[in-house]
């Protein structure tokens, strides 16, 4: 018979896990275990626990023992469920969980009550205390207006440290009444602000914070603690549930800019398309009431509700490597989600398993959810499986708070405990602030409709700080004017700056983050169109070989990763360098001149085609050797990651990097080129369109293997064509390289230019190792991006078919050209297919003025590629002949015949017209 039988049986395991662990280390357990483990020594003889049955085992333990056991197991059965049964919901009333925390439950009755335990001293007291008393405390510390969730947490340090701060006054809010008198007037700002639009502005949307107010003094309140805590720069995410109120009353945006932009009025900026006012990002420098100095920053965000925390974590890591490298906690995160967002979309559980990753994590965020209990019209329960909207932080074990947002206190109160724990553990913790939404989804809609019992209870409810107000003046902190007082003078201030805008022509738009990007032009198309000196010198680039080139000595390395290392000064030497030169070449020149490099994605540290190794493994240590972070004492830092297996939430950092540090080359890495549907929000809502919608130019570097090797559909193309589609005006850069000495001069162009532009480069795989895709150490050092290369013809006048094409396919067709002797056709690669370079096509048809077949060629099916792009970009297209494979759904065959005989049959078409039949 277990020696354990007597226990209550939930909790069996977790006692035995507990005394064993005592057993092996009594100083592992807090205090009280190990006083009362020391009290009644289970490995006595006097404690054989032997028997065959429950009763018979239990018959050797004393009464009072069996009844301090219980004790412990209600003291347990609090912590682990205590937030089932909490006062936090302030309009319905809670569902109902079994079993129940009545002590009858646990073994005990009314009778016990005045009995003293021992355990009592596991919850801070110096001593005994009666199981009322225990209760009493269990009931104040877990079911009052803050629920925890924190006994899966394996730390040991963790848990006690929580427990402590639990403990201490019952997790009840203890402020002064200054302190109250502060949360009562940013509740007054954040209910009068709303109030003030819903009657200035009646109908329009703004996505109030009515239900969840509470939220700006929880806000105000994390700012103030932090920079006493030392935090330097605090970055916020959040959709646009609550952003007017706080862009206004948190980050100090102008309540004029914020009226103008509900007139509707023109940006200053013809070039400048702009966004809804609750989506535009703010920055701003804040002195607390202590007299200290913090930055702010709220990052834009499109309507796709979680995209933003994806951003938000990369712009922290940015500034962290960039300015707080000693302590990463001095950029404070935190996102703001919805209860249906967070539940619902699968971003978030990217995000969180980023969260204590190398190449990601950010000492921890702070996740608050702004609770409404309905996702525009979906009830809770058809909204998630789980209990909680919150339970996607379990993933990384953080601890959880469910707090009542009509107490603006226990608000407070949470988020001072969520940012102490963050500081001390460096690790997430969540807030799930539940409230409700006075309006329907935006203030036209009607919720009534679909939630009528729901609404008719919001309809008679009290705004939070009325609440508030009503308890402080029964404290007779406040009297009954207190509150008129402060609405009219902020109202008034309100009311100033509408006549201070309505006195202005034009919507100005703040840039995010503008002193970041102060030293930056924006650039239009005509500008993009214009060279840039990407020279360096033959002596820099023998150098930067020599370094990668030679590992150490006294490590012993794999015998092939040696030998690929020091075929690098091999391909120096003898004047041929590949694709893999010309990144490290690339990376390495930037880095000398000052300019950090971040490369993350799916295997990029060696490279999914196994071509890059910028990250050496030793043999038997597996220590990480990077050279590239060798060249000298002033370069610039490189930093590769292989990341998650993750798209969508890696894209999203990598982005938000890009957007604080534009003096970083960063570049994210697909596995194969399409897998980058899997970040398809980040490329419409920001990557596309974040310039002309909120100002935010990003230099963001996207490599998309691509090329058509038969080895099916999702391993040939990068979809190149979806990228092309999004085009428009001066948005991004689109290139798709032939040569290495291109792509060396593309990677150091995209960093050397005074202004930044996504830039989506589709590179090889067959090519990484073709031996005629090599390039000179001069072409290198001298050259230049050639947004089109031109054929070496010897005779142009002998041309006949002229070919325009892109990427590895010029050099299937040359290969082609040299086994049927023919001179008469010449092969032009179009390397920057956006902004199209119309000139120098135009340039190159003129030039080649006897061709008489002009021919648009390439791997892709017809709807496919770039054929469609160059049909509108180019007016001489239309009379192209085109050489392609046939539409399809698909891009290419999964049998490797098929697609040999499809690539074939262009191939043949290309070079003779009459076979278009035989397609």
């Amino acid at each position: 018979m277990d020696k354990y039988s007597f226990l209550n049986a939930a909790h069996t395991a977790y006692f035995a896990d507990l005394y064993d662990q005592y057993l092996e280390n009594p100083d592992s357990v807090e205090p009280s275990w190990r006083a009362f483990f020391q009290g009644y020594d289970f490995g006595s003889e006097n404690y054989s626990m032997e028997g065959d049955t429950v009763e018979e085992v239990s018959s050797q333990v004393p009464e009072h023992v069996l009844k301090e056991f219980k004790v412990l197991n209600l003291i347990h059965g609090y912590r682990s469920r205590g937030h089932l049964f909490t006062k936090t919901n302030p309009v319905r009333a809670r569902r109902k969980y079994a079993p129940t925390l009545e002590i009858e439950n646990f073994g005990l009755s009314s009778s016990d009550l005045e009995t003293r335990f021992d355990a009592g001293e596991m919850l801070g007291y110096g001593g005994p205390q009666t199981l009322q008393k225990i209760i009493d405390h269990l009931e104040q510390v877990y079911c009052h207006s803050i629920g925890v969730e924190y006994m899966y947490i394996r730390k040991p340090e963790e848990l006690k440290w929580i427990q402590d701060r639990l403990n201490v006054a019952n997790n009840q809010p203890k402020f002064s009444t200054d302190q109250k008198k502060h949360i009562l007037r940013k509740l007054n700002e954040a209910v009068s602000f709303e109030s003030f639009l819903h009657t200035k502005y009646v109908g329009q949307k703004r996505f109030s914070l009515e239900g969840g107010e509470t939220l700006i003094p929880a806000l105000d309140a994390a700012i103030e603690k932090a920079a006493e805590y030392g935090v330097k720069e605090f970055v916020m995410g959040m959709a646009h549930r609550g952003r007017l109120s706080t862009l206004t009353n948190i980050f100090g945006k102008s309540a004029k800019d914020i009226f103008s932009e509900f007139d509707g009025k023109d940006y200053e900026e013809k070039v400048f398309d702009g966004d809804v006012k609750y989506h535009l990002g703010w920055t701003s420098n804040r002195e607390t009431e202590s007299g200290k100095e913090i930055n702010l920053s709220i990052a834009p965000n499109p309507s796709h509700l979680e995209t933003v925390g994806a951003v938000v974590e990369g712009i922290v890591r940015a500034k962290q490597d960039k300015y707080y490298k000693d302590d990463f906690s001095k950029v404070l995160p935190i996102i703001v989600h919805g209860d249906a967002a967070i539940a619902g979309q699968g971003l978030v559980y990217e995000l969180i398993q980023m969260a204590q990753l190398d190449g990601y994590k950010t000492n921890g965020t702070i996740h608050i959810v702004v609770n409404n209990q309905i996702g525009f019209t979906t009830n809770y329960l058809d909204a998630r499986s789980s209990t909680y909207c919150t339970d996607v932080g379990k993933v990384t074990l953080s601890p959880v708070l469910h707090v009542n947002a009509d107490d603006a206190e226990a608000v407070v109160h949470a988020t001072l405990f969520a940012l102490e724990f963050r500081m001390q553990f460096k690790r997430d913790v969540f807030i799930d602030l539940l409230g409700y939404r006075k309006y329907g989804h935006n203030e036209g809609d009607e919720p009534r409709f679909t939630q009528p019992k729901l609404y008719k209870a919001i309809a008679k409810h009290s705004n939070p700080r009325d609440i508030y107000a009503a308890k402080l003046i029964a404290e007779g902190i406040i009297d009954e004017n207190h509150v008129k007082r402060l609405e009219k003078i902020y109202k008034d201030a309100l009311e100033e700056k509408l006549e201070d805008s309505r006195k202005e022509d034009k919507t100005v738009i703040t840039p995010f983050m503008q002193d970041t990007w102060k030293d930056f032009e924006r650039a239009n198309e005509q500008k993009m169109m214009e060279p840039v000196d990407t020279t360096t010198s033959v002596e820099k680039l023998a150098e930067i070989t020599k370094v990668i080139s030679n590992l150490p000595k006294d490590k012993k390395f794999i015998r092939k990763i040696e030998r690929l290392i020091q075929s690098r000064q091999k391909m120096f030497d003898e004047n041929k360098l590949d694709w893999a030169m010309a990144e490290h070449l690339a990376y390495g020149t930037l880095l000398d001149e000052g300019y950090d490099v971040r490369i993350s994605g799916q295997d990029v540290e060696r490279g999914t085609f196994s071509h890059r190794h910028a990250v050496v493994k030793v043999e038997d240590s597996e220590e990480e050797i990077l050279l590239l972070n060798q060249l000298s004492e002033k370069q610039g830092e490189f930093h590769i990651f292989n990341s998650l297996l993750s798209e969508y939430g890696v894209v999203g950092f990598d982005y938000g990097y890009a957007m604080a540090s534009p003096n970083t080359l960063t570049i994210w890495e697909a596995q194969f080129g399409d897998f980058s549907n899997g970040a398809q929000i980040m490329l419409d809502q920001y990557i596309s369109a974040a310039e002309a919608k909120w100002k935010t130019q990003n230099g963001l570097v996207m490599l998309l293997p691509h090329g058509y090797e038969g080895q099916g559909a999702e391993h040939s193309s990068g979809r190149m064509e979806r990228y092309l589609q999004l085009c428009a005006k001066d948005n991004m850069y689109i290139a798709d390289c032939t040569t290495p000495e291109n792509m060396f001069h593309l990677l150091r162009r995209q960093m050397k230019s005074n202004f930044r532009k996504p830039l989506i480069v589709f590179t090889p795989k067959s090519l990484l190792r073709h031996p005629k895709c090599v390039s000179t150490v001069e072409s290198f050092a001298n050259g230049s991006f050639k947004m089109v290369i031109d054929d070496n013809v010897s005779d142009v006048n002998k041309i006949k078919t002229l070919v325009l094409l892109t990427g590895k396919f010029y050099y299937d067709l040359d290969e082609e050209r040299e086994n049927l002797k023919r001179d008469d056709v010449a092969l032009v690669r179009i390397e920057q297919l956006f902004p199209v370079p119309t000139d120098e096509i135009k340039a190159i048809l003129a030039k080649y003025s006897n061709a008489d077949d002009i021919v648009w060629a390439q791997e892709e099916p017809k709807n496919m590629g770039a054929y469609s792009h160059m049909l509108m970009h180019l007016d001489e297209a239309r009379n192209f002949r085109l050489a392609s494979r046939r539409p399809y759904g698909a891009p290419a065959a999964g049998s490797a015949v098929r697609s040999k005989a499809r690539h074939k049959e262009v191939i043949d078409y290309v070079f003779d017209k009459t076979k278009n039949n035989q397609r």
